[in-house]
């Protein structure tokens, strides 16, 4: 077995006594991204009445974004490989909140759409560059341990924290500010950014960008995205929502020919062929099919069937986020350095498949104390011990010239998903809600009958739905077993040699026979 590698002293980048100030404002940066995901969703009730939205036009709030921040991650990561991750930082940070600026102004309907498009382009340029920042700035192993502690906390709670700020911000101010406050981020974000944030020299990309991956990918991401999208509105066999997977398939299977073959390919294949990233991405991208689903779902169940307040429904998730915060690190940090990440990720998902088996529980009467509570807790923190490593592993020993690409995975795998589990789990519970009713529609006359019985069916359909999410998490437990072979992160990241050939810089020594 070769032996592992030993200890360094952290490199130059790894001694400027400003990467944990640069630490702060990439955290606010990818705070300011993943809260976004989810404040507008509680804001948009009150947008659709004030700008008089369609209710047929009233979806594309959320898939503007979606469907520009995904089908755009790739294109994102490696311009900041190419033009300077810092650069592609800072602008990603200006453009960010001048979109949300445009559309906290939105006078109608076509002004907030194409601010939120916008939103997700330069979501889509900010997000990769803020982790790959991560992954050159922090290469020791203690120190990386750390600073991806804090960075996973923050991907896996701030949806959450969105939902709390969303039902602050639109109860006492109004909905635009749910856009507005992006702005405060991000001014904070790219001054602390220009001043503190030292990205080690030589870890650009001098390669060409390369034009037909750019194309075929962000054409097969957008039909995948909104493939879904489609799915959740119109089902699963209608012929548009057909035609999007299947043309997704196609342009995306021509993305991996072209890849192949060209000399500076967009998504180099050795990024996500590499056994234990491909691992990372796979397991990932199913934890937050449960995950997201599961917003919506307790959402709902909270302010619908348990006739909780906006406020007070984002108030019922902290204990997520507290969960995910200890998960992260303290649980994961702690350990990464002294224990393979298989041995985190894969415990980590069960036991957030634990949290997920007591809210399957849920029923209209169950209480909050009983079943929400711990289920949450639980959640929280196996989710939060389980991203803190993946987003570590998933750029470790990567070339720096593709930290860029490799963290734009990270995102798709997350973005993609999330619409994958809006739409499949939304699909699953209306089914299993509409089977309910008509089961059980017999012999109900009374209007508080009838009442009592839509409840049921509701609380049914998100029962089944969670259920469906356990199941996913179980599957994403087990890749994440075995599939990850790598030895815990314990010496100075490989990615700090800077070597040119993907297979000479290893990825942490594999530790367990198989």
């Amino acid at each position: 077995m070769p032996a592992r590698p030993s200890p360094t002293a952290a490199p130059a980048a790894g001694l400027d006594p400003k990467r944990w100030k640069a630490l702060v404002f990439i955290a606010i940066a990818q705070l300011m991204v993943v809260l976004d995901g989810t404040i507008v969703n509680i804001a948009l009730p009150s947008a659709q009445h004030d700008l008089g939205i369609s209710d047929g036009n009233r979806q594309w709030v959320i898939t503007a974004y979606t469907l520009a921040f995904g089908g755009l991650l790739l294109f994102g990561g490696r311009i900041s490989d190419l033009a300077g991750r810092k650069r592609a930082f800072i602008v990603g940070l200006i453009g960010f909140a001048g979109a949300s600026a445009l559309g906290g102004a939105a006078v109608n309907t076509g002004m907030l759409l194409g601010a939120r498009a916008l939103q997700g382009v330069f979501g889509a340029l900010l997000a990769p560059a803020a982790l790959s920042l991560l992954a050159v700035t922090f290469t020791e192993a203690k120190e990386r341990a750390k600073a991806f502690g804090v960075f996973g906390a923050i991907a896996g709670g701030g949806a959450a924290l969105g939902l709390i700020l969303g039902g602050v911000l639109t109860e006492y101010l109004n909905w635009r500010w749910a856009l507005f406050v992006n702005i405060f981020f991000a001014v904070i974000a790219a001054l602390g950014a220009a001043a503190n944030v030292n990205e080690p020299v030589g870890s650009r990309n001098p390669s060409r960008l390369d034009i037909p991956g750019v194309l075929l990918a962000t054409a097969g991401l957008v039909a995948l995205v909104y493939g879904f999208t489609r799915a959740e509105s119109d089902g699963w066999s209608a012929g548009v929502t057909i035609g999007l997977f299947v043309g997704a398939a196609v342009l995306l299977v021509a993305f991996v020919v072209v890849e192949s073959f060209v000399k500076a390919p967009l998504l180099p294949l050795r990024v996500v062929t590499e056994r234990n990233r491909a691992g990372v991405y796979l397991s990932l991208g199913l934890a937050v099919i449960a995950m997201f689903g599961l917003f919506l779902f307790l959402t709902y169940y909270l302010q619908i069937v348990k006739g909780y307040s906006p406020i007070t429904t984002g108030l019922a998730f902290l204990p997520m986020v507290a969960g995910m915060i200890t998960g992260s690190t303290q649980i994961g940090t702690r350990l990464m350095t002294r224990v393979p990440p298989r041995f985190l990720m894969a415990p980590g998902f069960l036991v957030a498949a634990l949290g997920m088996l007591i809210l399957s529980q849920i029923s209209v009467d169950s209480a909050y104390a009983s079943v929400v509570l711990p289920g949450l807790v639980l959640l929280g923190l196996g989710m939060g011990t389980a991203f803190m490593p993946a987003m570590s592993l998933a750029t470790y020993g990567v070339q720096p010239r593709d930290a860029g690409v490799a963290s734009a995975m990270v995102n798709t795998s997350q973005q993609v998903g999330g619409s994958i589990g809006t739409a499949l789990l939304n699909t699953i519970a209306a089914s299993a809600t509409t089977a309910y009713a008509t089961a059980h529609v017999a012999g109900v006359r009374t209007p508080q009958a009838v009442a009592r019985l839509k409840l049921d069916a509701m609380v049914h359909g998100y029962s089944t739905a969670i259920w469906w999410a356990l199941g996913i998490l179980v599957v994403s437990s087990a890749i994440a077993f075995a599939l990850l072979n790598a030895g815990h992160q314990g010496g100075s990241a490989p990615l700090a040699s800077g070597g040119t050939q993907d297979e000479e810089i290893e990825v942490p020594i594999p530790v367990i026979a198989h």
